[in-house]
């Protein structure tokens, strides 16, 4: 079930990541994962920015954007975010603030893509609310070169497990991997991923410990993406190559190897290719 042209409500549907130097950024991924790119069209700012849709094979798959800024200087961290569908970014964000959660970013439009809030949880994990209109999502999903998880990297398990169930009615349910344990944020009804994948296909997302699990304990809590690569081993050293870092090398999780990247203006993703008869 790689290619998707809709999500539910309630389901991560979008990555992307804002760079201060968006073609140098487009340079990077376009070497590392085979992405070609659309566009640019335009961004709100100060000044405006451009955002290019990446592609894989024709299909959408990411976004790369300019770094909003006012006065000339950048306003938030490089990293990559994630989007979840929804029905009313506006009705997203007020279960937010009721649920505890921030609204960092009043819903605003992004004409004719969609309408978009920026929010954090109450730890401070930011994530998106993404109301579609004619963007709908990645349109490929789970196979090399292309986007496969979101993971919810916090200090608060219990805190987040009440929270998203009240914004989007995710259902937590633990899952030992590795020695250690994960926690799966799976939404009833729901039918994603792939056949022959170990986690239920109703699973949208996962949650890691801080400090538990390879997770180190260090910044803020946060929403990390990972990609799936055809070799994670090569993707780590192309990423180097092209002056990138390896911040995890690559290793072994149940099914698949990993590593933990970071982009050259700082954007920190992982990679994961599917171990033999993984």
């Amino acid at each position: 079930m790689s290619e998707r042209d809709d999500y539910p409500r309630g389901v991560p549907c979008w990555v992307d990541t804002l760079q201060p130097d968006v073609d140098a950024a487009v340079r990077f991924y376009a070497d590392l994962m085979g992405w070609t790119f659309a566009g640019p069209g335009p961004m709100p700012g100060d000044p405006p920015g451009r955002y290019f849709v990446a592609q894989l094979r024709g299909r959408d798959v990411a976004g790369v954007g300019s770094q909003p800024a006012h006065g000339g200087a950048p306003s938030m961290p490089v990293v990559w975010n994630t989007y979840v569908c929804t029905a009313s970014a506006d009705d997203v964000a007020k279960k937010v603030e009721t649920a505890g959660g921030s609204v960092l970013r009043e819903p605003f439009d992004v004409p004719p893509a969609g309408r978009i809030a920026v929010l954090a949880d109450p730890s401070g994990a930011v994530f998106c609310a993404w109301e579609p209109r004619d963007r709908r999502g990645a349109q490929l999903v789970n196979e090399p070169g292309s986007w496969s998880m979101s993971i919810l990297q916090t200090r608060d398990s219990e805190g987040a497990k009440a929270f998203y169930g009240a914004v989007f009615g995710w259902q937590a349910e633990p899952m030992k991997m590795n020695g250690g344990e994960l926690t799966l944020f799976r939404l009833p009804g729901y039918v994603g991923g792939e056949p022959q994948q170990p986690v239920p296909r109703d699973n949208v997302a996962v949650m890691l410990r801080m400090g538990r699990g390879g997770v180190p304990d260090e910044g803020p809590p946060r929403w990390a993406v990972d990609f799936r690569v055809a070799d994670a081993d090569a993707s780590a050293g192309n990423a180097k190559k092209l002056g990138g870092k390896v911040l995890a090398p690559p290793f072994d999780i149940t099914g698949f190897r990993q590593a933990v990247l970071a982009d050259p203006q700082g954007a920190v993703f992982s990679v994961s290719s599917r171990k033999p008869g993984g």
